[in-house]
């Protein structure tokens, strides 16, 4: 009999085939706490009880909410799939679920926001995933004090507050059923968090992700029930792809034996995740092109979030960076979609991508004189500038005869003294087999 490991990984290829292929997501962070505009954890960092957190709830109501306009601004980015928060930490629950009054449809928005969101984006062609949170502030049964997170953590009067931990799992799997089976297929399950010794099985996690696959067989999960996903045997419920924050991993992903792991690198555009007013610390449209082209050039994709306000608006300094970063992608998207990282070493000017025999060179820096490509000499068949397609030629200039170098390298010349592309010049490089 084949190891139930085995078999998940074996299956795990075949899941991820399609999001190994698309490389670029959309994140997006909305709930109550776009009302107070500080981020979605200021519940715990300002330790904002259930009572005082009321009002956003009777507040809010989403007048300018129209996933229409968000998956139309995620296709035109070059985005191929999205996540979705149905419910964060807070406990607020974007669908109407059956198991909790704390949901959208019970504020003066009165509907089900998932749902929109969910046809919206198929409309667009664009694969739909959920974001969802096994922890819960709201729940009654979810532990309080003394946790490292929870905005009632300090207070004495929650010390010796019993609770019902199993009541509270049966909520939290009965909710993630809700979600994947009302709404057609779903293409990801995307988990927020372990920490501490809530993982794992604290959270019935192989239980709960059986029940996902049987309702889900195609369903790609992340990494964060817990577990250990670079293990060469992971545990059922360890994921199908491993999640870094806020950052990129130097070499990707690798389990413990050296093969690769699926990986998403999941990115704000502000310091932010939910919508927070003052924020106004966007990176450029450069940076994350340059942070996708580094992704894919380590075997991972990005997930790039952005957070509405509390009228469902996607703030416009990301629209526009997303709108410039699709107007790059529309010319050169070729060298991130199913592109993978290349069996060359990282260059001095910029990063490598590869698909089969064509390799693209991402151009960072244009430097004096022509480009230099170790180890390539006589290897290239055709270059050509991937934003137009124009023509480049592959020589060794005269000056580069006795480079101790030149021998094995190939040079091609950009002409001017700024690069074509000063976010990314990308080269297509088409090798002999």
């Amino acid at each position: 009999m084949i190891p139930e490991e085995v078999t998940n990984l074996n299956d795990r290829d075949q899941r991820t085939k399609w999001f190994l292929e698309d490389r670029f997501g959309l994140f997006i962070h909305w709930g109550l706490y776009a009302i107070p505009a500080r981020g979605e954890w200021v519940r715990s960092f300002e330790k904002i009880s259930n009572q005082e957190y009321q009002p956003y709830f009777e507040e809010f109501n989403p007048t300018h909410y129209n996933p229409k306009d968000w998956a139309k601004v995620a296709k035109a980015a070059g985005q191929k799939y999205a996540v979705l928060t149905t419910k964060h930490h807070d406990g607020f629950c974007l669908f109407d679920s059956q198991l909790t009054d704390y949901k959208a449809t019970n504020t003066l928005a009165k509907r089900d926001l998932v749902k929109e969101y969910v046809e919206a984006f198929r409309e667009e062609g664009l694969k739909v995933g959920f974001y969802f949170s096994i922890i819960d502030w709201y729940h009654n049964d979810y532990p309080a004090f003394g946790d490292r997170q929870h905005p009632m953590r300090d207070q004495s009067d929650f010390k010796d507050k019993e609770i019902d931990f199993d009541k509270y799992l049966d909520y939290m799997h009965g909710q993630v059923k809700e979600l994947l089976t009302r709404y057609g297929k779903i293409d990801i399950m995307w988990f927020d968090f372990s920490y501490d010794d809530m993982t794992g099985e604290k959270w019935k996690a192989t239980e709960l992700v059986k029940m996902v696959r049987e309702l889900q067989p195609d369903i790609i999960i992340d990494n964060r029930l817990g577990g250990n996903i670079k293990s060469a045997q992971p545990e059922i419920y360890a994921g199908d792809f491993y999640s870094p924050e806020q950052i990129i991993p130097p070499q990707g992903i690798l389990n413990e034996v050296g093969e690769q792991v699926p990986w998403e690198a999941c990115i704000t555009l502000n310091d932010h995740w939910g919508y927070h007013a003052k924020d106004q610390n966007y990176k450029s449209a450069k940076q994350v092109i340059r942070t996708l082209v580094e992704c894919v050039s380590k075997n991972g994709n990005l997930l790039l979030n952005v957070g509405p306000d509390a009228k469902g608006i996607i703030p416009e300094e990301s629209i526009e960076i997303l709108a410039e970063v699709g107007k790059w992608m529309d010319r050169n998207g070729e060298s991130i979609y199913g592109c993978k990282a290349a069996d060359l070493p990282k260059p001095e000017w910029g990063r490598y991508t590869q698909k089969g025999n064509t390799l693209y060179a991402h151009v960072y820096d244009r430097g004096i004189g022509p480009i230099y490509f170790a180890g390539l000499k006589d290897r290239i068949k055709k270059a050509r500038l991937l934003a137009d397609g124009s023509e480049l030629h592959v020589f060794t200039p005269w000056m580069a005869a006795d480079y101790s170098d030149a021998e094995s390298g190939a040079f091609i010349t950009l002409s001017g003294a700024r690069l074509p592309d000063e976010k990314d010049t990308v080269i297509e490089l088409e090798l002999f087999d």
